[in-house]
């Protein structure tokens, strides 16, 4: 039996993202919000080693209140359980005061039974820093498995996982005592289609909702005052001159090319 937790981000979607100018963080109020795509692969493993191995898979969330959506969805995927972490006090937290909060989650989640296994997604693709999984990890003592493409055994009695881990040309086995944190590539799994009961279910769960005065953790270390890290200062890269297509390249790419060196020498970039 294992007790998974699934950490899961709602995120804007990434074709319609705004940034206030004044406090360089990302405006959400109007802007459609989905899962974060990599927590998508990390709730169907949680689920599937649930299904393996038997235990219970809680999604837990830090984010506004209406992330519950994001939590009701998880659920409709066969996950058990689900909690809200939300407080203004939260607000502007970088990743090392989110990862301080979460971590603070699911230390009160294990009072009630000890947590075996934390799986996150690779990284979020609003901050795309893959910071918060190892910075959770860390802060709770777990053993820390990033990259992780397959999950190739888990012994509940040993208190043992062995995974893969995708590295760049090659593939690593390695094995960690439990309890332990993944985070996971979208490799790792193909995500289910929730069924008709399960979605109905999801829509009716009643989220839990934890607050910073639910945990064990000051309030100067989340939101804006826990964060070391600061924007200065968003802005989209300056545009250096315009591009040219040259035609034919499908046709007739080495006509293409000599097309293309014949222009970078009119232009002076290349010599001849």
């Amino acid at each position: 039996m294992l007790r998974i937790v699934a950490c899961v981000k709602q995120v804007p979607d990434t074709t319609q993202v705004r940034i206030d100018p004044e406090t360089n963080t990302l405006i959400r109020e109007g802007v459609p919000s989905i899962i974060n795509p990599f927590d998508v692969h990390a709730i169907e493993e949680a689920v599937r080693l649930k299904e393996r191995y038997g235990g219970t898979a809680t999604m837990l969330c830090m984010g506004p209140p209406w992330a519950t959506e994001a939590l009701q969805k998880a659920l409709s995927f066969g996950a058990d359980d689900a909690i809200l972490l939300t407080d203004r006090a939260l607000a502007g937290s970088d990743t090392w005061a989110t990862s301080a909060a979460l971590a603070a989650a699911i230390r009160k989640l294990a009072e009630r039974e000890p947590v075996d296994l934390v799986i996150c997604g690779k990284q979020t693709i609003d901050g795309d820093t893959a910071q918060v999984g190892p910075g959770i990890a860390t802060r709770l003592g777990f053993a820390q498995l990033t990259y992780v493409d397959k999950v190739e055994s888990v012994d509940p009695e040993a208190r043992r996982i062995r995974v893969r881990r995708m590295l760049e040309g090659a593939r690593e086995i390695v094995e960690a005592p439990l309890p332990a944190l993944l985070s996971v590539v979208k490799e790792i799994n193909e995500p289910r289609y929730a069924s008709l009961p399960d979605l109905v279910r999801g829509l009716r769960f009643q989220v839990p909702v934890w607050h910073v005065t639910d945990l064990d953790v000051a309030a100067d270390e989340v939101g804006l005052r826990g964060s070391p890290t600061q924007v200065r200062r968003i802005f989209p890269p300056p545009r250096r001159g315009q591009g040219e297509i040259i035609a034919g390249a499908l046709e007739d790419p080495d006509r293409a090319a000599a097309a293309l060196v014949d222009r970078l020498i009119e232009s002076g970039r290349i010599g001849q």
